[in-house]
């Protein structure tokens, strides 16, 4: 993985600043932070070397006890990876790299794959500095990646290491963030523009979609808009599921007020191409300092539709809400106007999951060959720089897969780890384009081994999606391309009767599911021929078909190697020892990417 993700990170050293290059010692700056229980009793800091694979730490709490800091998985704490330190009455200091056998016994990992950067415990606070590799070669170190990382933290009263469960916290997040808004330039000729939906009564409805047309900042000259963050307003739970913004095109005719984004009046739905859009877990993003979205010339939208779902589960009445989307503009040109072009599987019931599924895989195709025609005029190479993953509580990984000329290109993104609850604006480690003719396809894989009922695609949190939003340059004028099966196929490969579509979704509540039926519907979903729909932001729409290519997995990189560590069987590469690390950091630039480029394996790029 980490090996994968270098090679992945090289074109960025061309494109941005250039990558840390000395290892972080005990007294550099570490750039992220972030608390990691509700009561802001743990504070995390970290920071890493892309090139010498490495992130270090600095775990702060308020204890004169053991701390402790690692990684787990979604589902358990046991065999969990945790660093575990502290400092004794006597002022001597203990450190180890250990894992858990159980709920809270710790035992200590036979290779030591930590290293111990600096523990200080004073009055109030006890510290501890530690680097590790993103992935060692002991089984029980789990690694760390790009996707999303389960941070575990835990601390006790005295120096005896053991879990409580009052004192352990898991926090999802994106350790490997590519830029930090710090390196982002600020214009001092800022200006904020809040669009939001005020005072609005939300229903006692499990689900709702609120959407009202807005006006974007009006100005007399091109400005652009860098950057953006949703402005929530506190209640007693989460209500606010996402919150979408889409551009109308200048000839629509809109109508006014607040309804249902997709209820009865069928303008409500009007204006389909995502400019900007917040999920649970985001917070602000800003747009790389050559992109931006334009706004003020003859070609840019002037209205928008503002989208807020609603999910108010426990049917709470009397609660008002005035959330949105706060967006910063600037009269100081980017060299690049953005736009995004969603992906997926298009939402409507034929996107159907079995209940009782250890795994289901959905998938939603793009074939772009139509995207001149339906544009008006020529499209330019699409250059894709950053991009949001959506599915519900079902899903648990998204990819988005290129190919060309009916060969797999590469993997433009993905989250094997995806958590519903942190569902925030990625940026991509080097700018992928996309010409004319390729296809995108998009994966979805889902757990459903808590549900005794079918799961749908819909609107609502307990319905499902499978979107992949990507963040683009030069803007185009298509808004969305997804696609999905022939239900009809489907249900006959099920065994089922089915003439029409209707038909077809309906036989899925007709089949006994069990282990086997289940793999035989993914596979017909998979093989059935894929109707794909094109959308342009003037609500043109024209469908094509096409078939799933297969996926090839990326193979994994090498590990490193440490005192006691062992190379795992799934390793296609040997592990890459300290000496020929530090032999490699050493060589020029160039040097080290033909390296890289020998040691990774090809995929038809």
């Amino acid at each position: 993985m980490a090996h994968d993700l270098l090679f992945r990170l090289f074109p960025l050293l061309a494109l941005a600043a250039p990558l840390q290059s000395n290892r972080l010692g005990p007294t550099s700056r570490l750039r992220y932070s972030r608390f990691l229980d509700p009561s802001n009793v743990i504070f995390l800091r970290w920071d890493f070397d892309l090139e010498a694979e490495i992130i270090s730490f600095e775990l702060q709490v308020r204890t004169a006890g053991w701390v402790g800091l690692g990684v787990t998985n979604r589902y358990t704490n046991v065999g969990s990876d945790l660093v575990v330190g502290g400092v004794l009455p006597n002022g001597n200091v203990y450190f180890s790299d250990q894992h858990l056998v159980n709920g809270d016994t710790l035992k200590e990992d036979g290779s030591q794959d930590a290293e111990l950067l600096g523990l200080t415990e004073d009055a109030v606070y006890t510290t501890m500095r530690f680097s590790r590799p993103f992935r060692s070669c002991d089984p029980h170190d789990l690694d760390i990646m790009s996707d999303t990382v389960r941070v575990l933290a835990a601390y006790g009263l005295d120096d005896t290491p053991k879990l409580d469960r009052e004192r352990t916290f898991v926090k999802s997040i994106f350790l490997l963030q590519v830029v930090h808004p710090d390196d982002l330039d600020v214009p001092e000729d800022t200006i904020i523009h809040d669009l939001e939906i005020t005072d609005f009564l939300i229903p006692e409805d499990d689900t709702t979609y609120a959407c009202t047309f807005l006006p974007l900042p009006i100005v007399s000259e091109k400005h652009h808009i860098y950057k953006f963050e949703p402005k929530l307003v506190y209640h007693s739970e989460t209500m606010v599921h996402h919150i979408l913004v889409y551009a109308c095109g200048n000839a629509s005719v809109l109508p006014t007020g607040i309804s249902d984004c997709y209820g009865a009046d069928p303008a409500f739905s009007l204006c389909s191409q995502v400019i900007v859009g917040w999920a649970v877990g985001g917070t602000s993003y800003q747009f790389p300092d050559d992109v931006g979205v334009s706004i003020g010339t003859p070609l840019d939208p002037q209205w928008i539709r503002l989208e807020i779902h609603y999910s108010n589960f426990n049917n709470l009445p009397g609660v008002y809400d005035s959330s949105g989307i706060r967006v910063y503009y600037t009269s100081q040109l980017r060299k690049y106007d953005m736009g995004v072009l969603q992906l997926g599987f298009f939402t409507f019931p034929i996107h159907f999951i079995p209940p009782g599924a250890e795994s289901f895989l959905s998938y939603g195709l793009c074939r772009t060959e139509k995207f001149e025609e339906m544009n008006g005029a020529p499209v330019p190479d699409i250059q894709v720089y950053g991009y949001l993953l959506h599915t519900h509580l079902a899903g648990r990984a998204l990819q988005a897969v290129q190919y060309r000329n009916g060969t797999q290109l590469r993997t433009i993104c993905k989250d094997d780890s995806y958590d519903f609850n942190l569902q925030e604006t990625r940026d991509l480690p080097s700018r992928v384009e996309i010409k004319p003719g390729d296809e995108l396809l998009v994966e979805c894989h889902y757990q459903t081994l808590d549900r005794d009922f079918m799961t749908f695609g819909g609107p609502s949190t307990i319905n499902e999606m499978c979107l992949i939003f990507l963040f683009y340059y030069p803007r185009n004028n298509i808004s969305s391309c997804m696609g999905y099966p022939d239900i009809i196929y489907v249900a006959h490969e099920l065994g089922e009767e089915a003439s029409d579509s209707m038909e077809g979704i309906m036989a899925m509540n007709n089949v006994e599911w069990t282990p086997e039926s289940i793999k035989k519907a993914e596979k017909a979903c998979k093989e059935a021929q894929q109707t794909v729909i094109i959308k342009t932001i003037d609500e043109a729409v024209e469908n094509t078909t096409g078939w799933i290519p297969d996926i090839i997995p990326t193979p994994r990189g090498p590990c490193l190697e440490s005192s006691g560590g062992k190379v795992e069987p799934q390793d296609k590469t040997p592990a890459l020892s300290s000496s020929s690390r530090a032999t490699l950091r050493h060589l020029p630039l160039a040097a080290r990417t033909l390296s890289w480029l020998l040691a990774m394996p090809q995929t038809g790029v």
